[in-house]
């Protein structure tokens, strides 16, 4: 039984603050203009607005014997509620409401005291018998009646279909309260009419927001289709190319590679000028295949999407951009840092001179590695290490654990995978594997010429220490240098 009640408490709670988050709110919801008619139906709405207050003005006065200036106000009120429906439904339909349940209950105060209403009083609760036409609507007069159900339906065109039926809920509740459990003498009944009228506004209202949000869900997909009906044809030309390019350019290139080689040992006694010159044909064919690889490469591959605005070529408002080189590395640790991370950023070694590919591969390897954090570890503190060696280029991206909950990521996954593809191209490699300490850490070794094999892998290391500290002081990192000084000499690892 305590079960049972604590579940109808919660259940309680959480409907009235689904009723708060819902109903105690002042945002705009602005009517949009009409496609064909542009503002005629705002103009119509001022006008029904108008012509309910000075209904109303007749119908306080003269009919609820309210009194001037108490009529006056409650009408200009009622009449305001119209043309705020138009912006912000809510607060205009918690103000129509207001209004009718305070004209409802100062007309009840003048029917009990029987002003100036010539007729015989009947018990409370309980309206006349007959219909007279002396008898006035309560407790929704004609005027405020129509007010309400313009404010209604502009409440259903723009609000979502829970929040029109919880108004509409309290509205019937708010009715029969006064009508029912207060009651009145000497009246019209109206309750039961107003509730049916408002129900068929907020039906129809409803349905024809549907049928908007409806047609622009089709419209939307419509448009996704197209685009990824675009992109596919586009990518299944890459493709062709690629394919023609590598069945006719690469196999020639490589008969004439095969030819060069062999040439020598045909000819009985060769010129060192002619091996020369056989070597050096052989040479620039293998070089021509190493770049018809990276052109390959490209072609299918798909530019990765970069939501956080680091500077993807071929995207944005200059697709006709040359491509980064590693002078730009600083510009894309600055666009990440305005991104939200807290990135360090060290270069050692003086830069031997790399290959336009290497110098590309490498800047796109940190672009990704960064993207990731930003994607995977909003908040976080992350190390970019460059490394320029004799034989190569060495790159380090660690990020450490999240400031904060991550929200779930509609990429791909393609990432980690285009990175080791990149190095693979260029003969490189690449571990990436979280840390200690719940960040992760991308390390990439990149040849100078594109081409060598690196000396040593990179595979996953026991016992690595990758994780950065949240303290970027000397302290930190000379204990962080000692600490993966200690674990190469354990393992083995040259020290670079």
């Amino acid at each position: 039984m305590e079960r049972l009640l604590t579940r109808v408490q919660k259940w309680v709670i959480r409907g009235l603050r689904t009723l708060r988050d819902d109903l105690w709110t002042a945002r705009a919801d602005p009517l949009p203009p009409s496609v064909w008619l542009r503002w005629l139906p705002h103009g119509l709405v001022c006008l029904v607005a108008l012509g309910t207050t000075i209904a109303n003005f007749d119908q306080m006065i003269d009919g609820y014997q309210l009194g001037v200036q108490y009529g006056a106000v409650c009408a200009l009120l009622q009449g305001a509620a119209v043309v705020l429906a138009l912006w912000r439904p809510v607060p205009a339909w918690w103000l129509s409401l207001t209004v009718t349940v305070v004209v409802a209950l100062g007309a009840r105060g003048a029917m009990l005291a029987d002003l100036n209403f010539d007729a015989p009083q009947w018990p409370l609760g309980t309206p006349h018998p007959e219909t007279e036409p002396d008898f006035p609507g309560w407790p929704w007069g004609g005027p405020g009646l129509v007010a309400h159900c313009v404010v209604l339906s502009l409440l259903a065109l723009r609000v979502a279909t829970r929040v029109a039926v919880e108004v509409l809920a309290l509205t019937a509740l708010a009715t029969y309260l006064v009508q029912g459990v207060l009651g009145g003498a000497s009246y019209t009944p109206t309750g039961a009419l107003a509730v049916t009228l408002f129900a068929a506004v907020v039906l129809v209202g409803t349905a024809l927001r549907g049928r908007r949000v409806a047609r622009s869900q089709l419209v939307e997909q419509a448009g996704i289709t197209a685009e990824e009906r675009a992109r596919r044809t586009l990518l299944e030309e890459r493709n062709r190319i690629a394919r023609e390019l590598h069945d006719v350019v690469a196999h020639h290139m490589s008969v004439i590679s095969i030819q060069a080689q062999v040439a020598p040992h045909l000819v009985e006694n060769p010129s060192e000028e002619l091996k020369e010159n056989l070597a050096g044909i052989r040479q620039n064919a293998l070089e021509a295949l190493t770049e018809l690889r990276r052109v390959l490469g490209v072609l299918r591959s798909e530019n990765p999407e970069d939501p956080y605005g680091l500077g993807a070529a071929g995207t944005g408002s200059a697709p006709d951009t040359p491509q980064p080189t590693l002078d730009r590395l600083d510009a894309l640790v600055e666009n990440t840092r305005a991104a939200g991370l807290h990135v360090t950023a060290t270069v050692r070694g003086e830069p031997p001179a790399y290959s336009p590919g290497v110098q590309l591969s490498a800047y796109r390897i940190v672009q990704e590695a960064l993207s990731n954090a930003l994607r995977h570890a909003p908040g976080s503190h992350v190390r970019v290490d460059v490394v320029h060696q004799s034989r190569g280029l060495t790159l380090e991206v660690t990020n450490g654990r999240p400031s904060g909950p991550v929200r779930p990521s509609p990429g791909a996954g393609h990432g980690l995978l285009g990175m080791r593809e990149r190095a693979a191209m260029l003969g490189g490699q690449i571990a990436a594997h979280p840390t200690l300490h719940g960040g992760f850490s991308v390390i990439a070794f990149l040849p100078r010429d594109g081409v060598a094999p690196p000396e040593r892998d990179l595979g996953t290391l026991e016992g690595l220490e990758l994780v950065f500290p949240d303290d970027p002081s000397p302290t930190g990192d000379a204990t962080r240098d000692a600490t993966r000084d200690a674990t190469r000499e354990e393992t083995g690892e040259e020290k670079r």
